[in-house]
């Protein structure tokens, strides 16, 4: 029992820092890859848009643009820790649209992503972010 109680004690010692880093990368690298897909074939892409994702409200070379905006922009972000919950939020709800929309089936992996996305929105990116350097800097956000 004992063995148990500092193994416990240990694990809830670890900083959030050094929980949201792997997060952050995973999250990154996902979105990232999927960007660059989607820039590498332009052609195809709005072919997929148009074919098979067929997005509700929004026209396929619009909501393709938005996609790849969204992909590259955001893993940046992440990596760089600035804006993190404003990112996971975002990403969050292009989760949402993609599993809903697009790949219902995908929800084993939408799960996880979410699971990320929810950690980093409710505890945000930890001390080694750039939004940690800003709320120091200039005292105005919460604390990550």
């Amino acid at each position: 029992m004992r063995i148990a109680t500092q193994a416990i004690d240990f694990l809830n010692s670890i900083p959030q820092t050094l929980l949201a880093i792997p997060a952050r990368l995973a999250l990154a690298t996902v979105f990232w890859n999927s960007g660059q897909t989607k820039i590498a074939d332009w052609d195809a892409t709005l072919y997929l848009f148009r074919e098979e994702y067929r997005l509700p409200l929004l026209p396929p070379e619009l909501a393709a643009h938005m996609a790849a905006a969204t992909e590259l922009t955001t893993p940046v972000l992440l990596v760089m820790g600035i804006a993190t919950r404003l990112t996971a939020l975002v990403l969050l709800g292009m989760t949402f649209v993609i599993q809903i929309f697009v790949y219902p089936q995908a929800w084993p992996v939408h799960i996880q992503w979410l699971a990320m996305l929810l950690f980093l929105l409710c505890r945000g990116p930890g001390a080694l972010s750039l939004d940690e350097v800003i709320r120091r800097r200039f005292g105005k956000m919460p604390a990550s």
